[in-house]
């Protein structure tokens, strides 16, 4: 070889190097944060808390600096609710399908990643060519059939990645792969969160149907007082009818109450996946002592690092910027090659004869001049789905902005209404029995009874409703802050699970979804 081809050589083989550390991929960056810098209402949750007379998140969660990385058997305080979590995480449908997708992201993955390797395998070929006689002549063949067979080790068209396609689809699979790993994390965390307002509705329901079965016995004796008081001409049939339809309506709601129960009991037997055991552990008193009393709020800027949904969305969006690498990368020339390196011989008879050894290489080089628009069409697509993906992700942030914001609100303020409403229900139970001394002695009619007992039980079902509100508002507080897919406080959220960021080519971790017991 002269030293012009050399010189050549060297510069080709330099120009490739130099192209293959390229990427046509745009850098990445992540958008800003379409949000305010502070949840609003966090003063005044941190009051409402103070009236309850709870502790601070500090005091509650000395260990734990965000409320992502809080465990949900720390946050819940219920053993019964806890054995409720462990046996739906294990049987739950929606989250093994979650699983499975995680399994099938990893696989794909590995496929993509596969291209950049070049396939190495047996090969053996036979070619039996029929010549016409002007072309035996003139090759000076004496035989009309010519037989070649070929056997040996070879490379089937590899194609060398100089503009980075290939790389920028392995990496886009990458991505994807931990998108579907933080689908699978928000499953859980909405898992989790289903079953605890599952068991809440279904211990809400419950002592609806206590209250319920106390006021018909209470009912039922004003009925009878009534009645005999009635069968002695001092009540009128007007007093009589009025107890009664007290009584009845008190029935009536009752039934009501026992339908909700039942569907309560069914909709946590969902969440479940299997029927509920009859061997659980004893629940704590319904209340707000079931779960931990504070959780760390933190800043907007911590869900960005901390919250599922939005590493999803910024998995998808990276994804998105290297399918616009690869799309650029079509608009260069594709250099592939195919190898064989083995035997060859004109008879099946003598291919492992010695001397019969060869090698063949093949280098093709494709560019594209005239694709109808297909290409840029191709890119025009990446760039629009890229655009998409930066709105997704700007509106999960929104989106979890707001449920946190929503969920502080009511933190803020259902400490106050609770306050109300026990003191409503005290002055109305006090109403109630000065009414009935009232009309016991003659003063007032049965109607102020009746008022005053319809008054009692609308606030103690108000109380009751509150109640369950405030305790679905502190799991919606805790789900909006990222907790719930740890089962215990341990690793920081964002950091457990998942591969070294930017090694697209490394073999991904599995995510297993965390194994729990009932019991």
């Amino acid at each position: 070889m002269s030293p012009r081809s050399f010189r050549y050589a060297g510069v080709s083989a330099a120009t490739a190097l130099m192209l293959a550390g390229c990427s046509l991929a745009p850098d990445y960056q992540r958008p800003a944060a379409p949000v305010a810098q502070q949840y609003p209402d966090l003063q005044q949750a941190a009051a409402g808390a103070a009236r309850e007379g709870t502790q601070s998140a500090a005091a509650a969660t000395p260990q734990v600096a965000h409320t992502a990385d809080l465990g949900w058997r720390q946050f819940f305080r219920d053993p019964r609710l806890q054995a409720l979590i462990g046996i739906a995480l294990e049987n739950n449908r929606d989250m093994r399908i979650a699983v499975q997708n995680v399994l099938a992201a990893q696989a794909q993955y590995g496929i993509q990643a596969g291209a950049r390797l070049p396939t190495i395998g047996l090969q053996g070929s036979s070619t039996i060519t029929s010549s016409s006689q002007s072309v035996r002549r003139a090759n000076g063949a004496s035989t009309r059939m010519s037989r070649s067979l070929q056997a040996g080790v070879g490379i089937s068209s590899f194609e060398l990645d100089f503009f980075g396609r290939i790389k920028n689809l392995t990496k886009a699979a990458y991505e994807q792969y931990l998108a579907t790993q933080e689908a699978q994390r928000t499953v859980q965390i909405s898992l989790i969160g289903e079953v605890a307002q599952a068991y809440f509705n279904l211990r809400s329901a419950e002592q609806q149907a206590d209250l319920l079965r106390k006021t018909m016995q209470s009912r039922q004796s004003t009925y009878d007082l009534v009645q005999s008081t009635f069968n002695n001409g001092v009540a009128s049939a007007l007093d009589v009818a009025q107890a009664k339809a007290q009584l009845d309506a008190s029935r009536a709601d009752l039934q009501a109450t026992l339908r909700a129960q039942s569907q309560a009991r069914n909709a946590l037997q969902l969440v479940l996946g299997e029927p509920i055991p009859a061997d659980l552990p004893a629940g704590a008193v319904f209340g707000r002592d079931q779960m931990l009393s504070a959780v760390p709020i933190g800043l907007p800027s911590d869900l960005l690092e901390r919250r599922p949904d939005i590493m999803q969305a910024e998995h998808n969006l990276k994804a998105a910027d290297a399918n616009i690498g690869a799309a650029r990368a079509q608009f260069f020339p594709n250099i592939s090659i195919t190898a064989l390196l083995g035997l060859a011989s004109p008879a099946l008879s003598g291919l492992f004869q010695a001397g019969n050894g060869m090698w063949s290489f093949s280098p093709t080089i494709t560019q594209p001049l005239f694709a109808g628009g297909s290409l840029a069409g191709n890119l025009d697509l990446a760039k629009a789905n890229q655009k998409i993906a930066v709105a997704q992700y700007e509106k999960a942030i929104q989106t979890a902005f707001r449920e946190v914001a929503d969920a502080l609100a009511g933190e803020a303020t259902y400490s106050s209404q609770l306050d109300a409403l026990r003191s409503e229900q005290t002055e109305s139970q006090r109403a109630l029995d000065l009414a009935q001394i009232r009309y016991k002695s003659g003063v007032d009619s049965f109607l102020q009874v009746q008022t005053a007992a319809v008054n009692l039980y609308a606030v103690q079902s108000s109380f009751l409703q509150a109640g369950l509100d405030s305790l679905v508002n502190r799991v919606n507080l805790y789900k909006a802050l990222g907790g719930g897919w740890l089962e215990n406080s341990g690793a920081p959220a964002a950091a457990a699970a998942q591969a070294p960021a930017g090694q697209a080519g490394g073999a991904p971790a599995t995510a297993a979804p965390q194994k729990t017991s009932a019991s």
